[in-house]
């Protein structure tokens, strides 16, 4: 009864705990604004192009649509054929789910791939991974471009984010708590892990097992018969993820001629934005915001100007893309379980 309990209990915190530190940064984002800087983050929403951002939706729904395709070359060299469709379909409700749950999302899909496919969990739960490997690799190869092009740059911006420059004041200091508090919460759970792993033989023996499949689908694209067409997908993904968000930038009067290497720093931040709270809420207007700030504030005499204009990007951005994610999820989750053709991979592309 207490075991049940303490399962609840850890269900129940890891939707609120991130859900509560994103109200409070959007709170904060917020509050943290005069009046003067609010009636221009208002004036800059109502006035932005948002031909640019539906522009950059259409991008974002694109490059879903590829990273769906590209997940059959993971699949099929472990012996699975399955519906292109019921992939999207799984995607899309997985990222719906991350909304609301961080990374509930990565075990959504091989469940409902396993109720449409009957793939076992583990193993396409493995092809996850290893996509998510893949991801970090991609990033990296971003971050270090971003390194080579503005290394002073990145710095400074960290400095506003984590270290708390003066010119951050009470933001910083937000940061620096949140920070803090991720730290913490995965240095419990790798205490509780280890307990675990060495107090329960059965629990140590079904990781064990489960290791061996999540490895089967990870080096799956070894195996691959076209590792070419899986890596020319892959950046495909990529360059679609930096396009939606850059393009952006045009919406904006004061930041259609951003730099690049201000859209990359925009790009990096948001991505951590997403990892500290459930969708990025909060954190992601917040931190895209910080980098636009930092790289308009010239511009204007009034600091306000660069405040107000950088935290309404940062939120469009953001908005724009979760509104869009909450749209197809609940869309995949009311077509998921019809049955489609075997040939509807044929009409995305050559195999």
């Amino acid at each position: 009864m207490a075991k049940n309990f303490n399962k609840k209990i850890i269900s129940v915190a890891k939707v609120v705990i991130p859900l509560v530190i994103g109200v409070y940064l959007t709170w904060h984002f917020y509050n943290a604004m005069d009046e003067p800087t609010k009636e221009i983050f208002f004036k800059a929403i109502k006035e932005a192009d948002y031909f640019w951002i539906f522009l950059s939706m259409l991008l974002g729904f694109m490059s879903h649509l590829i990273r769906a395709y590209r997940w059959k070359y993971m699949l099929e060299p472990i012996g699975f054929k399955t519906n292109f469709w019921h992939r999207y379909h799984a995607m899309m409700v997985g990222y719906l789910v991350n909304l609301l749950i961080p990374r509930a999302g990565e075990a959504t899909r091989p469940a409902l791939l396993y109720q449409t496919d009957k793939i076992p969990f583990s193993k396409s739960f493995g092809t996850i991974i290893a996509e998510r490997m893949f991801d970090l690799v991609m990033l990296g190869i971003i971050f270090l471009a971003t390194i080579i092009l503005s290394f002073d740059d990145l710095i400074a911006v960290k400095d506003i984010i984590v270290d708390g420059a003066p010119e951050a004041g009470k933001e910083a200091q937000s940061s620096q708590w949140i920070i803090n508090s991720i730290i913490s919460v995965i240095a419990g759970g790798i205490l509780v892990f280890a307990i675990l792993w060495f107090k329960v033989e059965k629990f140590r023996n079904k990781i064990i097992d489960f290791v061996k499949d999540v490895l089967n689908g990870v080096f799956s694209i070894l195996k691959s018969k076209n590792p070419f067409q899986f890596i020319f997908y892959t950046l495909m993904v990529w360059i679609l993820y930096l396009l939606f968000f850059g393009i952006c930038f045009k919406a904006f009067e004061q930041t259609q001629d951003f730099p690049i290497n201000g859209v990359l720093i925009g790009f990096i931040a948001g991505t951590f934005g997403l990892m500290f709270t459930s969708g990025g809420i909060g954190a992601y207007p917040y931190l895209v915001g910080i980098v636009v700030i930092y790289f308009i504030g010239d511009q204007f005499e009034a600091q306000q100007h660069a405040e107000g204009i950088g935290k309404a990007l940062g939120m469009i951005i953001w908005l724009s893309q979760t509104i869009m994610m909450i749209i197809l999820g609940l869309i995949s989750l009311v077509l998921l379980p019809r049955n489609y053709k075997k040939e509807s991979d044929d009409k995305m592309g050559a195999h």
